[in-house]
């Protein structure tokens, strides 16, 4: 797996591509007007993604029907102006809908931040990782 990074301003936006052409650009999100994520935003992105992908794949494998799979990450970074600042606590809410029953929709989560995502796996080294389920409008107890 390979990345290739190049400057695009005389600041700090950046253009990364992967093997395949994707391009996703960062920013200092400090910036006034930055033009892309931050490289701590795109962690959380690597997250939600890393794990939406472990819960549809669990999902579709049980031949659920998911109609709608949205996540919320939020990063609990110290504010205490050490350096670096790193995320101590990482909480993702789940919503899901569809003719999924509570819950399958719970392991499906449990399994993917608990064994399946990678992301998830790196993350948990240095920060808490929690995760809330919700089907249909209803919170999964």
């Amino acid at each position: 797996m390979k990345i290739q990074l190049k400057r695009l301003n005389d600041n700090y936006h950046f253009e990364t591509v992967n093997e395949r052409g994707n391009v996703i650009h960062l920013d200092n999100k400090s910036e006034p007007n930055p033009q892309g994520a931050s490289p701590m935003e795109l962690l959380l992105m690597g997250i939600a993604g890393c794990s939406g992908i472990d819960i549809v794949m669990i999902l579709k494998k049980q031949q659920l029907e998911i109609k709608d799979l949205r996540m919320d990450v939020e990063g609990f970074r110290k504010d205490d102006g050490t350096v670096p600042n790193t995320f101590t606590r990482i909480h993702v809410k789940v919503y899901l809908e569809g003719d999924i029953p509570a819950n399958k929709a719970q392991r499906a989560a449990a399994l993917s931040f608990e064994k399946y995502c990678s992301v998830a796996m790196m993350l948990e080294k240095a920060a808490e990782i929690t995760y809330d389920v919700t089907v249909n409008g209803k919170p999964v107890e």
